[in-house]
């Protein structure tokens, strides 16, 4: 069964020994070149996709618009992506050690914002790695489900996504 992260977590790509990637700081914000007028009436909100390199040899990676794809709400609406405030990795070499972070805004029904989707389509060195999907919400902590901001959230999403991967790990085990 393929199990979503929750925002802030590291998914490693076995078929590129040593590069991650994750999604993180979900975060309300307005763009810094100024509003997209399609976005009137919307929150606007800004996420990172961050690749990290822990391996021996460089990866040329790609992460541009078509390759990230938000969806806000419980019906999983496309948010509205301003591409032209955003900021890719378009052809960038990451050697050992080392990171690239892509910025990207996007908007939404302030309402809908509460959970978001984000799934990634990395390229590296010309080849398509597999998709990778993070859930999260304006408002809700990164990290793990027992850390001191989720306490008190019973019926978020963050603890929701927590526990049904903590029960599918006891099933796993039984």
């Amino acid at each position: 069964m393929y199990e979503p992260n929750v925002v802030g977590d590291w998914q490693e790509y076995d078929e590129h020994a040593g590069l991650r990637v994750r999604v993180h700081r979900l975060e309300p914000a307005e763009p810094p070149r100024g509003r997209d007028d399609a976005a009137e009436g919307l929150t606007y909100f800004r996420l990172r996709v961050t690749v990290e390199n822990r391996g021996v040899r460089h990866f040329g990676i790609h992460l541009e618009d078509g390759q990230i794809d938000v969806r806000i709400g419980p019906d999983g609406e496309s948010a509205f992506l301003d591409w032209r405030n955003s900021q890719f990795i378009e052809g960038f070499d990451v050697y050992p050690l080392r990171r690239a972070t892509a910025v990207l805004y996007a908007a939404g029904p302030e309402a809908s914002l509460g959970q978001v989707d984000v799934q990634v389509q990395l390229r590296v060195d010309e080849e398509w790695a597999g998709r990778r999907l993070w859930t999260g919400g304006l408002g809700l902590y990164e990290g793990a489900a027992g850390a001191p901001g989720c306490a008190g959230r019973d019926g978020g999403l963050a603890h929701q996504v927590s526990t049904f991967l903590r029960d599918q790990a006891e099933e796993g085990t039984a």
